[in-house]
């Protein structure tokens, strides 16, 4: 950690699993945006014209899904898809795991413009055990969430023989990661799902109380099936320059997206990842794990594409990242069946001691944003 690097451009650390950094020391999200600047955005808008009229319904039936939560960003993409690109999309969504109030109030809003959506509500008493015990043992409460959420819409996609699904952004290449293919921010690939953002197998959760019938809901379809129905799975941020921040801006502007009354809990902005009370536990761990939490995250994407000063994230930064999740702690300590002291200890467990001090009876963090 005497090495940990702060990208010169935004204020990424390189503690973020797999990103890199070039000699500049300018992390490669950055290097993401400065190429995207340069490519030929209607070029990319015809290929994307093309694909939509290869598979364009003329029957009635759905011609793709999209991976919905209500929140900014799929939403502007189902917008886009139907009343721009005359598209007919299904809806596909995975249950927050503590659905909050603003998050039902915008997916009813959107749905009431005239979209149709199947939402999945798994097995409760699995899920909640699987939180508490992802919570406990990886200090990640979502875990079974992830592998959900990108399960259910190749599952739907099977099941009613629909051969399109877009997705929102590749983010190991919007955000710094790992870069497998060159393809990558094109065309969503299953091996690299399952290696970065699940990190696991599903068959692995068994245990005295998990069997394989309740591991149904996370577990994905067989390669061979997806390729017999040829199944394409594309991100939407390859055809058009994608900007969280101007996602806001349209779904505000279109049909006026609701945010939170308040600031979210560890950051600075009411507008995204609103619609899970659980999501501030989660970032609030990555600070623990990484050293940075989601003041950092929001405001270096908000640099990135030029809506903030680096001076202004620093500030922000310095004011809100490691905020302590008190929003709706007592409903999330009963879903992961914690007392506040089990769940102050299970954090501390999870400290990164490459990155954190304790000194006297407080921890402190050995590098510095700056």
């Amino acid at each position: 950690m005497e090495n940990i690097k702060i990208c010169k451009s935004c204020l990424m650390p390189s503690s973020r699993p797999r990103v890199t950094f070039n000699e500049n020391g300018v992390c490669n999200a950055c290097l993401y945006i400065k190429k995207k600047n340069k490519i030929n955005w209607p070029s990319r808008e015809k290929e994307f014209q093309e694909i939509c009229d290869k598979y364009r319904s003329n029957n009635g039936q759905y011609d793709c899904i999209v991976p919905w939560s209500g929140g900014k960003d799929s939403s502007s993409i189902a917008y886009k898809l139907k009343f721009v690109h005359k598209m007919n999309p299904l809806l596909v969504t995975f249950s927050p795991l503590l659905p909050s109030d603003i998050g039902e109030i915008n997916r009813e809003i959107l749905i009431n413009k005239g979209f149709d959506n199947i939402f999945f509500r798994p097995n409760q008493n699995v899920s909640r055990y699987l939180s508490r015990r992802f919570f406990l043992e990886r200090g990640n409460p979502k875990v079974h969430w992830d592998a959900g959420i990108n399960a259910l819409p190749l599952k739907v996609a099977v099941e009613k023989k629909i051969k399109l699904i877009f997705y929102a952004e590749h983010g190991e290449s919007e955000y710094g990661g790992k870069i497998i293919k060159k393809n990558s921010d094109k065309i969503r690939d299953l091996d690299e799902v399952l290696e970065n953002q699940i990190g696991d197998d599903p068959s692995n959760w068994i245990d005295e109380k998990i069997t394989v019938n309740d591991l149904a809901p996370y577990k994905c379809p067989e390669e061979d099936q997806i390729k017999e129905n040829d199944i394409q799975a594309y991100y939407f941020a390859y055809f058009f320059k994608w900007d969280v921040y101007e996602n806001y801006k349209y779904v505000k502007k279109e049909y006026n997206f609701k945010e939170n009354n308040t600031r979210i809990s560890g950051t600075f902005q009411n507008y995204d990842s609103m619609d899970d009370l659980i999501d501030p536990l989660y970032y609030y761990m990555q600070f623990i794990k990484f050293g940075f939490g989601r003041a950092l995250r929001d405001a270096s994407r908000l640099v990135q594409n030029n809506h903030m000063s680096r001076d202004e994230a620093l500030r922000m930064v310095k004011n809100y990242d490691g905020e302590f999740p008190n929003e709706k702690i007592d409903e999330v300590l009963e879903y992961l069946d914690c007392n506040l002291v089990e769940f102050n200890e299970n954090i501390d467990k999870h400290r990164n001691k490459e990155i954190w001090n304790l000194v006297g009876n407080k921890y402190i963090q050995s590098f510095e944003i700056k």
